[in-house]
């Protein structure tokens, strides 16, 4: 069984037993954390996706270790103007092993509204117009055609 869920502003696809490196979550090493935003779950044809989540269903996972992943240059460069800061960047992330996946039900949002379905069709069909004419900016002229200069005979 696998699920998809939502941490950090992003989608993780996991399975028990998986370890998965997500954006820092604080919780100390060996502490259980549960992700409650689940979008789908299931394992082969048997799926359940939510609109837009599962209600009832979490992945429920244990974190491994936190820590700094490797160093990423940062260059700030203007050719021409003597402009150049050079940095890095160590993102932090928190490793966590997923133990188990609770199923639920589809969890949906509230029915849309539908106003047009009392008003009668031709109304609807009456409101498209077709788009006016676009004008020139010289006004509504045409210029005349071009004419052709004959060809001259050469004299002998």
């Amino acid at each position: 069984m696998y699920a998809v869920f939502r941490s950090g502003g992003k989608q993780y696809r996991a399975a028990k037993g998986d370890v998965l490196r997500l954006e820092k979550i604080e919780a100390d090493e060996g502490a259980t954390v549960k992700f409650e935003e689940v979008l789908l779950v299931g394992e082969g044809s048997e799926v359940k996706v939510g609109s837009p989540l599962l209600s009832g269903s979490s992945v429920s996972g244990k974190v491994v270790r936190q820590g700094k992943s490797r160093k990423v240059p940062v260059v700030k460069f203007k050719r021409r103007q003597n402009y150049l800061r050079q940095g890095s960047h160590r993102q932090f992330f928190t490793e966590v092993e997923i133990t188990g996946i609770t199923g639920g039900s589809a969890k949906k949002s509230a029915p849309k509204k539908t106003e047009d379905t009392d008003k009668p069709a031709a109304k609807k069909k009456a409101a498209a117009k077709k788009p006016a004419a676009k004008k020139s900016a010289s006004g509504d002229k045409k210029k005349p055609a071009a004419k052709k200069k004959a060809a001259r005979k050469k004299a002998d």
